[in-house]
């Protein structure tokens, strides 16, 4: 494994993993249900294979999917990076809004504590802005349990970049999250060069467009009917086909390395800068092993080119989200 910093000296594997999808019956499904005692051999194996950067929040499950790391951590806990995430409200088991509400901020942290088993979040993000809270307030609050000693860091997730000029003014900010693959390059255009201006890490959350890129998907047809990915315009009817023109991309940089897409895909994405850490989301060791081998996949100019050609900046086919999902990102 490689080590990368994101801001403010928070060094972590070059690959962390994306945990969302390890719970079985959660809010958020693509393809079959997990298996909980194999994600929890897959954290455990990932661990073993040198990756410290593991991804939860609240939100997930809800709940559970804190619970599920936080076992699979223990007695493991030395030398990880555990991030985590606040901001929504959560009324009996279901999110019903945004809350970036100081009180929210400092109340539920108690919990995310509690469920990971650990005295101290290494990484606390805003999971999605909150437009009713000023950014000022929400942040303030996360600098204060840094002076409690219950996290070490702050990050914010799916940020424009007015925010964060103003929350870098009330607190080091040491990671964004938000989308980025090379069917979701957007942040390139403003984003990217705002956080590197104050010392801020990213970190790309669905690196391989939900599994898109990876070419193990053929058609929409394929998708089980609780599949989250139904939801998604990308994989709709009316954009699949247009899409698949990025795998073939992907595709064809594979072959001549003669390793898998996603493995291609994560590692244009490192290549990108070595602030960059993407987190894909799996659930079994296979799928994890083959994406952290992508640290070893060094891309020349010509495949770099290749990539870049296959997939400009704004030229996917269709929003990376429905409308209510839109309306919570780059805010």
């Amino acid at each position: 494994m490689k080590y990368r910093n994101l801001g403010h000296g928070l060094k972590v594997s070059a690959i962390g993993i994306g945990c969302m999808p390890m719970i079985k019956g959660g809010n958020i499904l693509y393809g079959d249900q997990a298996d909980p005692n194999e994600a929890i051999k897959t954290i455990h194996k990932a661990i073993d294979l040198g990756v410290t950067f593991f991804d939860s929040a609240q939100i997930y499950g809800p709940f559970s999917n804190e619970e599920l790391v936080g076992g699979a951590i223990k007695g493991r806990r030395d030398n990880l990076v555990i991030a985590t995430k606040f901001g929504f409200k959560i009324t009996d088991g279901v999110p019903v809004g945004v809350d970036g509400s100081p009180e929210n901020a400092k109340s539920t942290v108690e919990g995310c504590l509690k469920r990971l088993g650990i005295d101290c979040i290494d990484l606390y993000y805003q999971h999605r802005v909150d437009p009713n809270v000023p950014i000022e307030e929400t942040v303030g609050a996360m600098a204060d349990l840094i002076k409690e000693g219950k996290i070490k860091h702050i990050g914010l997730s799916e940020a424009g970049p007015a925010t964060l000029a103003r929350a870098v003014a009330v607190a080091p900010i040491t990671a964004l999250q938000s989308e980025y693959s090379l069917w979701e390059r957007d942040i390139e255009t403003d984003i990217l060069s705002m956080c590197r201006e104050h010392n801020i890490g990213f970190v790309p959350y669905s690196p391989l467009g939900r599994g898109f890129l990876t070419g193990q998907i053929k058609s929409f047809d394929e998708l089980s009917k609780k599949d989250w990915r139904r939801s998604d315009p990308r994989f709709g009817p009316e954009n699949f086909a247009a899409n698949m023109k990025i795998v073939d991309g992907v595709a064809a940089v594979a072959a001549r390395h003669g390793v898998s897409n996603a493995q291609i895909a994560l590692a244009w994405l490192l290549a990108q800068g070595e602030d960059i850490v993407p987190i894909p989301g799996t659930k079994r060791r296979v799928t994890m092993e083959d994406s952290i081998a992508a640290v070893s996949v060094e891309l020349s100019p010509e495949d770099l080119d290749k990539l870049n050609r296959a997939a400009p900046v704004g030229q996917t086919s269709g929003p990376r989200y429905g409308e209510r999902g839109m309306n919570m990102v780059r805010l």
